[in-house]
């Protein structure tokens, strides 16, 4: 059973214990009538306890041409603008756990599935929601939410400067970052735009101008990277966050960037801290930006393997 639908139920039940509370003892019909659909409920409760947490919602908003004055939506846009952004939200998703091939079935895809699950009006726009176990339940860590954390956060930063957007892409599989150019192009074509609730967070395109430029901004001719092999020494490694920092021997830098998906346990590398170690790192720069740095593998000095 839904969320909802046992919040619905708790709070009928809240209704009927006031009302039996308000209704004389003489009415015995009345009352008869009310305690057993109070039974009812509190059976249905007992068997349906609420999950350990509530689904991950997103609230997507459209504006533009294929939206008419707030009363509709065209179909067409609608199922392509809500599957395009799913799509984006499971490609970014997916590239945080693992690296992502050119092509073929996205791992793990059916994690990050999304489900409408009502209309919002004023614009016009859609509630989206995670899918859940088909028992209803939802794992303790919700991947969804951090897919569309990121998601939001690389659509916020088009608007930005290039080290935001730097930051907001790092780590972030070109095939993820071509899902995320597939959705905005679906705005662009239909003249559409869009704004994006989530945690009590808004983030709107202001016209598709915007989205266009934010558009190009994802190119491969903005997007710049290299692989470069350092000499050097680890500093440290948050493993939960995936973050490191590395002192480079040619120039005493300490630089600081991403794990990549491909280093399964990060808190490993924690044990070579201050030793002499080579590792391969991914160069990232858009336009004019500072360089992020994305950890690709790492081996100790003379030879020895440690990655």
């Amino acid at each position: 059973m839904r969320h909802r639908e046992i919040h619905f139920l708790q709070a009928e039940l809240g209704g009927l214990n006031e009302f039996l509370e308000e209704i004389p003892v003489a009415n015995v019909i009345e009352r008869a009538s009310l305690a057993s659909r109070k039974r009812e409920v509190e059976e249905i409760l007992a068997a349906n306890p609420l999950p350990a947490r509530e689904p991950v919602e997103v609230v997507l908003r459209f504006r533009g041409k294929p939206v008419v004055d707030g009363y509709g939506i065209r179909a067409d846009f609608g199922a392509a603008a809500v599957g395009a952004f799913e799509a984006a939200v499971a490609a970014v998703g997916s590239s945080q756990s693992t690296s992502l091939g050119s092509r073929g079935v996205l791992p793990n895809r059916d994690d990050y599935r999304l489900m409408i699950t009502g209309t919002v009006p004023g614009s016009f726009g859609f509630e989206l929601e995670e899918v859940g176990r088909e028992d209803g339940s939802f794992p303790e860590l919700s991947l969804v939410e951090s897919a569309i954390s990121q998601t939001r956060a690389i659509l916020r930063a088009l608007v930005g400067s290039d080290d935001e957007l730097t930051d907001a892409i790092a780590g972030a599989d070109p095939r993820a970052l071509e899902a995320v150019r597939g959705f905005l192009k679906t705005l662009v074509d239909q003249e559409a735009v869009c704004d994006l609730a989530f945690r009590d967070e808004v983030f709107e395109f202001v016209d598709v101008e915007q989205i266009r430029r934010g558009r190009q901004r994802l190119s491969a001719d903005n997007i710049h990277e290299e692989e470069r092999e350092l000499l050097g020494k680890f500093q440290g490694v948050l493993p939960k966050r995936r973050t490191f920092e590395f002192r480079v021997d040619e120039d005493d830098e300490v630089i600081s960037g991403k794990v990549g998906a491909g280093i399964e346990d990060a808190g490993v590398i924690n044990g070579l801290v201050d030793k002499p170690v080579r590792i391969t790192v991914q160069i990232r720069r858009v336009g004019a930006g500072r360089p992020s740095y994305l950890l690709l593998s790492y081996w100790i000095d003379q030879g020895q393997d440690g990655a």
